[in-house]
């Protein structure tokens, strides 16, 4: 079947592109969404139904429309859920906004486009027809269109070794994904847990565990120790950041900030203000300097940038100050058995030497992997036909200024977009909802510009 846009993706940037897509195209026009995640829209993040998993982003920033800015604010006490728009609501209730969203505009039937859901996977796509592109899917049939959207995200990234040599006994014991929260029900109160990485994934299943009665002791492993800070209870006003005026080089940029974070009473206020020029200042590095702060200073930018809600910070700090959480700072080098107990060896950082942690669970916390194309069979599969170009360093897929893919080889006239992660090496700071929907809104007036244009 033949359609005017054609959605790839079942999460949250899939979402976005879909609903302005039903705001903005007429009512003639034909819309195709292929995903075959059941929770639609809702991904991994906002699938969580523990209330101690909050946003990372006051409510007031999290609209899923940039245009209508005091949506979710007004979503959330339309709800018996009243918030200002400083507050930190739970990713349920998000994910729950999200969902009424776009059932909201599916329900307008008279003059909205028509919308097709289709349950499958793409596994691969080629040119058709001469002015469009196919994609053939896991269920035997095939769609085209002259306009696609990938909306794909990235996976979670697998352990850095092999737990191949773990007994099959306890190998149920060691949790690839975290996010399927029925693992949690059999902890017991007791038992030790060694969580691998410490971003932002691994406070929320801290959080998780305390939630659901465990007591003993859980041991953080990461290659620096480092985890997100929290926002202020009453934020700093943010400062204003001059992208022209910064150097060129990342050792210069840090110079700089470092040195207005200390005119200034809160360090906050600078990253505030850096954040609406960030892709601006993302741009202006050369490939050297990018790949520079990706080796260098990436995991100071996570912590200081991916910040947590003030009272989940609490909580966390004080499980830390009790010494119910403690940090290790080291590389994974094997995973064993020890008894009926599992042994995760690692070397401390800085050293040779190589030591262990004992623990009944070992959960995989390191996050997502990088957003490059080896999680998706449909990725893989455009790239090896030319359809897409992986980003040199490794973050998506080329795309251009306006988020349309720079394809190697694609001669028809059909238009290909990415958003969301896959983008990462173009605009970096593109996996937060503030930025996604604005990028949604922008690749879509883009489409809709050239539907309504006129042939020459």
């Amino acid at each position: 079947m033949m359609y005017d846009v054609i959605v790839v993706g079942s999460g949250f940037s899939a979402i976005a592109v879909t609903c302005n897509l039903i705001e903005q195209l007429p009512a003639s026009a034909k819309v195709a969404v292929i995903g075959d995640d059941p929770g639609f829209g809702r991904g991994t993040a906002y699938r969580t139904e523990l209330y101690l998993h909050r946003l990372n982003v006051p409510a007031g920033r999290m609209s899923l429309l940039p245009h209508r800015p005091d949506d979710f604010v007004d979503w959330l006490k339309s709800h018996g859920r009243p918030m200002q728009a400083g507050d930190f609501a739970s990713r349920s209730d998000y994910g729950l906004y999200v969902r009424d969203t776009l059932a909201q505009l599916l329900r307008k039937r008279d003059g909205r486009c028509r919308v097709d859901f289709i349950k499958a996977k793409a596994a691969g796509c080629v040119e058709r027809y001469t002015s469009t592109l196919a994609f053939q899917l896991d269920n035997g049939d095939e769609i085209a269109g002259g306009n696609v959207v990938l909306c794909l995200g990235v996976g979670n990234a697998n352990l850095p070794v092999d737990p191949a040599s773990v007994p099959p006994f306890l190998r149920s014991r060691i949790i690839d994904n975290p996010w399927r929260l029925s693992w949690l029900r059999r902890v017991a109160p007791s038992d030790t847990v060694c969580i691998l990485g410490s971003g932002l994934t691994m406070i929320d299943q801290v959080l998780a565990l305390r939630a659901h009665g465990h007591r003993g002791r859980i041991d953080v492993l990461s290659r620096r120790g480092l985890a997100p800070l929290g926002h202020a209870k009453t934020p700093p006003a943010p400062l204003p950041v001059d992208v022209e005026t910064l150097p060129g080089t990342i050792s210069g940029i840090l110079k700089s900030l470092r040195a207005r974070s200390r005119e200034v009473a809160d360090w906050r206020a600078v990253m505030d203000g850096l954040r609406p020029v960030t892709q601006a200042l993302w741009q202006r590095l050369s490939s050297e300097e990018r790949a520079r702060f990706l080796r260098h200073a990436l995991p100071w930018w996570n912590i200081h940038r991916h910040r947590v809600a003030p009272d989940v910070f609490d909580r966390f700090e004080s499980l830390v100050s009790e010494g119910t959480v403690r940090f290790h700072t080291g590389f994974l080098k094997l995973l064993a058995a020890e008894e009926d107990r599992l042994l995760a060896g690692y070397r401390i950082r800085a050293t040779q030497e190589n030591v262990g942690i004992k623990a009944d669970w070992l959960v995989n916390c390191t996050g997502m992997e990088r957003a490059g194309i080896s999680h998706s069979p449909l990725l893989k599969e455009m790239s090896r036909v030319r359809l897409i170009a992986p980003d040199p360093l490794g973050l998506g897929i080329e795309v251009d200024a306006v988020s349309e893919v720079v394809a190697p080889s694609r001669i028809s006239p059909a238009r290909l977009f990415a958003v969301g992660a896959l983008t990462a090496g173009q605009f970096w700071e593109i996996t937060a909802v503030p930025d996604i929907r604005v990028q949604a809104k922008a690749v879509v007036e883009e489409i809709v510009s050239k539907l309504a244009a006129p042939e020459a």
